[in-house]
Order: structure tokens, then C-alpha cells, then sequence
């Protein structure tokens, strides 16, 4: 299996408001068999919340973990020869989305001006955005939205698996469980004082370290205690208002008619969702297609039989499509 670890050290990544390491532990594959001075595409793989580029080396009995499903890919002809990159973005606050933030760090920086240039001086890959894509799913499907929204001039295709979208249906729902569960562990400053502690996160807390983590990426405010704001009053629930709008801007299908002629500049738009998806995606993913339909972005989009775990072999559709359209 042609996959090493390397650490990356980041610069950008120094003094984050998290204290999480600026050294980064990066598995990268590469294919093999490669013939002398071949270049191939780089795909930058982004893992969703609560996992890292090391969660694609997970063993599964059941299915194969990334680097194995790249073998039987390229092995079989189905995909081209691709080299790659499994992001590590784990921070404290249990994932990430991708995009920068003075409450946690500059990670979409971070991928485009430190990682982008770290591997294209190291492995046998197309030089330049027109031979990279980017892909993931749930908070990783969004990190890829999220590049070719607002970072084409970084990459030419992505592939959205159950990305997030369409923020009142996916995350407001949580919204009164997130604030129950603070209640229940004495506010916002306790939570982040303790839930790494538990050995295993209660059903209840997810819904807590889900909407903080997500607050900390929508609605950043340097003035406020932990540098972030939440989407409600701790105490009663109710709804802020001007902070959701702040996270609303942080929605793909918001940013589609904005952003329309970046995404039209990319080779590929790949996007898929389970029609069972248990936050409400399928609805967010279909509002996704429909937007890119009225601005004329051509896309792939597909909806199968499934909820929102255990989709990782949906990659099988998803990476051919993204090396093909990236291979001269």
C-alpha cells in the first residue's frame, strides 16, 4: 500500500488561539508504477468533523480504508493514477471546516499557500490548479465546496459528499439540544474546560461540541470570551438572530450566485447525498443543486439509498470522475 506519513511543519498555523500543534502529520499516496518524469493529479482529501488524514487509514473489515480503494481504482482502470494528500486538520474543538478563522486558525491558508506548495515541490504531480482537486465528506464536503467557492484559483474540481448546506435545516435543529447540553454542564466555559474527559462522548453531547465547533468557524468575535459568539442565549435558547445571520453567510447555498463564475472555471463539480441523510442534507444538498442549475454551473449530482455515516465508499463514484477530468 503506497502511503507514508510525513510532518508538515505550518507557519501560519503558529500562535492559533487554540494551542493546537503547528506541526501536522500528513499521509500522502502515491500511486504506483509511475514512469520516469510522469506527473499525475493531486487530490486533497478532508476528512469529516471529529476526524483527521489519518482517519482514511482506518482498517474496516467491511470496506477498504482510502489508500486500499485508490489500489483497486487505479488498479482495475477505473480511475487514473493520483497522488493523494490527507489533510490532518484536527484542532481542539474536535475537526474542522476548512476555511479560516480568527477563532481557531487559517486553515484554508494553510492548505493553499503552505500544503499546495509542500507537495508540489516533493511528489510527481501536475503543476499548477488545473491538476488539483479537492474532496471529503460532511464537514470535509463542505471544506471542498468552500475551495471551489472561494479558492478556485487553487483548484479545478472538488466532490461534495454530504457536505454541509442549507444551515437553517442542518445545523439550527441542534440548536436547543447544543443549548440544553451546555445548561447541563454548567455553560460554555465548563464544556470547554472538560469534554475532552469523557471516554466516550454522550448521544447528548454531540449536538454541544457540534454546534461550538461550528461557532467557532461561523461566527468568530475576537471581543468575546473564547473568541467565538453562539447562535443562542445559553440560558433561554432563543434563537440570536444577527449571529445565525453571520453563520448564513457561511453557507454554500448562499455563496453559489456570488461566486458563479469560479465555480463555472472548474472542470468538475461532483455531488452526492443520502436520501436518509440524518441532518436534514439531502433537502440542503437538493437547494445546492438547484442554485447551481439557475446559475448555470454544470455539475454531477447524485443521491443514493443511505444516511450520512459509513459513506466512504462513495468515494468509488467520486474520485475517477475528479482524476479523469484533471488527467491531460
Amino acid at each position: 500500500m503506497p502511503v507514508a506519513i510525513f510532518d508538515v511543519e505550518s507557519a501560519l498555523l503558529a500562535n492559533n488561539p487554540l494551542g493546537d500543534p503547528t506541526t501536522r502529520q500528513i499521509p500522502v499516496y502515491t500511486p504506483p508504477g509511475l514512469a520516469e518524469g510522469q506527473r499525475v493529479p493531486a487530490l486533497y482529501a478532508l476528512a469529516g468533523f471529529t476526524g483527521t488524514g489519518l482517519s482514511f487509514l482506518n482498517y474496516n473489515f467491511y470496506s477498504p480504508n482510502l489508500p486500499q480503494l485508490l489500489d483497486q481504482l487505479i488498479a482495475s482502470g477505473e480511475m487514473p493514477p493520483a497522488v493523494v494528500v490527507m489533510v490532518d486538520g484536527m484542532t481542539a474543538l474536535g475537526g474542522n471546516q476548512y476555511i479560516d478563522s480568527p477563532a481557531v486558525g487559517p486553515w484554508a491558508s494553510h492548505i493553499c499557500q503552505e500544503l499546495i506548495p509542500w507537495v508540489e515541490a516533493r511528489f510527481p504531480v501536475i503543476q499548477g490548479r488545473e491538476g488539483r482537486g479537492v474532496f471529503g465528506s460532511s464537514s470535509g464536503g463542505y471544506g471542498a465546496l468552500m475551495m471551489g467557492l472561494e479558492r478556485a484559483e487553487h483548484f479545478s474540481a472538488i466532490a461534495s459528499h454530504a457536505g454541509d448546506t442549507y444551515f437553517n435545516y442542518c445545523y439550527q435543529a441542534d440548536f436547543p439540544h447544543a443549548a440544553g447540553g451546555l445548561l447541563r454542564v454548567g455553560g460554555l466555559t465548563r464544556w470547554l474546560e472538560t469534554w475532552r474527559g469523557y471516554d466516550q462522548l454522550p448521544g447528548w453531547a454531540f449536538p454541544v461540541a457540534n454546534v461550538v465547533a461550528m461557532s467557532a468557524f461561523y461566527s468568530p468575535n475576537p471581543s468575546a470570551p473564547h473568541g467565538f459568539d453562539l447562535p443562542f442565549d445559553q440560558e433561554t435558547g432563543v434563537l440570536d438572530e444577527a449571529v445565525f445571520a453571520r453563520w448564513l453567510e457561511r453557507d454554500p447555498v448562499r455563496l453559489v450566485a456570488r461566486h458563479q463564475d469560479a465555480l463555472r472555471a472548474l472542470r468538475q463539480i461532483y455531488i452526492d447525498v443520502g436520501r436518509h441523510d440524518e441532518y436534514h442534507l439531502q433537502y440542503g444538498n437538493r437547494v445546492l443543486k438547484q442554485r447551481l442549475e439557475q446559475a448555470g454551473v454544470a455539475h454531477h449530482y447524485e443521491e443514493f439509498d443511505g444516511g450520512h455515516r459509513g459513506i466512504s465508499y462513495r468515494y468509488r463514484r467520486s474520485l475517477p470522475m475528479l482524476a479523469r477530468a484533471l488527467t491531460p
